[in-house]
């Protein structure tokens, strides 16, 4: 608790808006995209599909591939706790579908699809995108793929299977301009991530790690991320750290308040 409470009091005296920044590029982000305000019609569809996760109160068994839960003491758990719990706050999923909306990527992954909100940002973001999710559990994958069709939501491809397996596989396949990390809070694992994904990513590509004061691990891990030297720009919003690698940019680091 109290390394949340320090980091978070770092944050807010380090960080700063857009009168604090530098770079046309950023500038541009923070006003146009960060600031602005999100579709009305595209924040009542992420409700409409979070109320109906939240709804279902059915159960069922997790597989955990990653650091574990800090709030749920069994791998039996409602859907509808999930998604208040383990999926994306709708805070998050509005700054996603601002995002997605903004870069106009034409291929996403995301790295932990859960019970499939933030899929559901990203596709609502920008219908036209090409979306990978890829998911560790087989049950809660099945819930995401409900819920995809019940709301009709097209260009999501959903891939089960361990990340060490199904991670190089679509790597290896597809090039992508947008890439979401939420499927494991550990450093050895985010890092591996990371580094594979570098091969996938042209000097256009955007990086978003969740989480990054999840830990002291966590942290650790986003420091190491900044410093890699194909890494030129970096945001850290505190519950995001979000990664460009412009060639045509000096190497920047800012701290942004969202």
């Amino acid at each position: 608790m109290w390394f949340k409470i320090s980091t978070y009091i770092s944050f807010l005296l380090k960080s700063t808006n857009q009168h604090g920044v530098h770079s046309p590029f950023v500038y541009n982000l923070v006003t146009k995209c960060f600031y602005s305000k999100t579709n009305r019609a595209k924040i009542l569809l992420f409700k409409k599909i979070k109320k109906h996760l939240k709804n279902n109160t059915s159960e069922i068994e997790i597989s955990d591939f990653g650091k574990g839960s800090r709030v749920f003491k069994s791998n039996t758990r409602k859907i509808s706790d999930i998604a208040k719990i383990a999926g994306i706050t709708t805070k998050k999923a509005f700054l996603l579908i601002r995002l997605v909306e903004y870069f106009n990527p034409k291929n996403v992954l995301e790295i932990g699809s859960s019970v499939g909100l933030g899929s559901c940002a990203l596709h609502i973001g920008n219908a036209n995108s090409n979306i990978y999710t890829l998911e560790g559990c087989k049950n809660t994958a099945e819930i995401a793929e409900k819920t995809f069709n019940q709301f009709q939501l097209k260009n999501i491809q959903l891939i089960v299977g361990n990340f060490q397996n199904t991670l190089p596989e679509i790597i290896e396949k597809t090039n992508f301009n947008f890439i979401y990390f939420d499927g494991n809070h550990q450093k050895e694992a985010t890092l591996n991530y990371f580094n594979r994904c570098l091969q996938a990513a042209d000097t256009n590509a955007i990086f978003i790690f969740d989480d990054i004061y999840w830990n002291k691990e966590m942290h650790e891990t986003w420091e190491i991320i900044k410093q890699h030297p194909k890494v030129t720009v970096t945001i850290n919003t505190y519950f995001w750290g979000i990664v460009f690698f412009r060639n045509e940019q000096l190497k920047q680091h800012f701290t942004i308040r969202v």
